[in-house]
């Protein structure tokens, strides 16, 4: 076991090695200094008060998203609808809003939380009923309604939601105060943190120390033991996708609710793929793509930072983030294979 552990640490500082040496070249090739900007980039994530929580804002929808993606793939599926899910949760929640923008925050908030979630779940579940009944591949259906979602939500806000005070700018009407997800100590970070966190915990005891978590791992392994000894497949993924589902669209209600302050076009930055990488990265480990997740919130929130005060483009932190996932992944690749080898 602690041969294991000092493997992994070193296929990790591999990983580490690797990503500095490519975003070295990277910068140099574009005309800055490597350890200046990547001290930058660390003030900007997490220097101050300030860049955590905003660090934290970004890693919200990165994190619940991912969540979506691991418990399916406890399960053996391969989902990539995050995105989609999180389009469909804000859809669903804002349509409460819009319709009723007068009522009481007892009823409006719980009421826009709820259905949201339950965009999110309905969309993953039609993927999942998709592949439980017809046995059509979750990783497709996933990504075909991703493309869905997204021109659902630009259908609603270039029409019948467009506010006419907005002065052509696809959205809808701001959201009132008693739509507005809380917010955490005067920052901008909202409790949807806070919900993903606990999320994260829940599913990660429920996923290893339950009986309904050891039947996911029988099924994975292998479905015809698992259905001789009375699991049934089809329900529990149905069960799994709606679930990982409510999470990424509580993530599209809260983003639109609480830090965008309206339902517009371009509601995600990739948020649900990142969250799939996040996914991947944690070893679809509940707990390990909490910190995965703030980490690349930095990197996201770094970016936009160094755009605005350092007029280094922005698309140079999304570069920077994929080297940073060549090389996990590829540290994770490499460590995985050693030990399949010894296995």
């Amino acid at each position: 076991m602690n041969g294991r552990l000092v493997q992994r640490s070193l296929y990790a500082a591999g990983g580490a090695a690797l990503f500095l040496a490519l975003a070295s070249a990277f910068l140099l090739a574009i005309g800055h200094s490597p350890f200046v900007t990547l001290a930058t980039m660390a003030g900007y994530a997490f220097g101050d008060t300030y860049s955590i929580s905003e660090s934290l804002v970004k890693a919200t929808p990165i994190l619940l998203c991912a969540l979506a993606v691991i418990l399916p793939a406890r399960l053996g599926l391969i989902t990539v609808g995050g995105e989609g899910q999180l389009y469909l949760g804000a859809l669903l929640g804002t349509a409460v809003v819009v319709n009723y923008p007068g009522a009481q925050m007892f009823a409006l908030l719980p009421a826009m939380l709820v259905l949201g979630a339950a965009g999110g779940a309905i969309w993953s579940a039609l993927a999942g009923v998709l592949r439980a009944r017809f046995d059509v591949n979750e990783t497709i259906s996933t990504l075909l309604l991703n493309y869905i979602a997204v021109l659902l939500v630009n259908y609603a806000v270039y029409g019948a939601w467009k506010d006419p005070a907005s002065l052509g700018w696809p959205a809808t009407i701001q959201f009132p105060p008693a739509a507005t997800v809380p917010s955490l100590m005067g920052t901008r970070v909202h409790c949807g943190f806070i919900v993903a966190l606990i999320a994260a915990v829940v599913l990660h005891v429920a996923v290893t120390h339950t009986r309904w978590g050891l039947g996911l791992r029988v099924l994975s392994g292998n479905r015809k033991v698992g259905t001789m000894v009375g699991l049934r497949f089809a329900r529990n993924t149905l069960i799994v996708m709606a679930l990982g589902g409510a999470l990424a669209g509580f993530a599209g209600i809260c983003e639109t609710s609480a830090i965008q302050g309206r339902l517009q076009s371009g509601l995600s930055v990739g948020y649900g793929l990142t969250g799939f990488l996040v996914a991947w990265l944690s070893g679809q480990n509940f707990l390990r793509a909490v910190p995965i997740a703030i980490l690349i919130g930095g990197l996201i929130s770094a970016g936009d930072a160094l755009q605005l005060y350092s007029k280094i483009p922005s698309a140079s932190a999304t570069i920077l983030q994929g080297m940073l996932f060549i090389a996990a992944l590829a540290a994770s690749g490499l460590s995985t294979r050693r030990e399949t080898r010894r296995g």
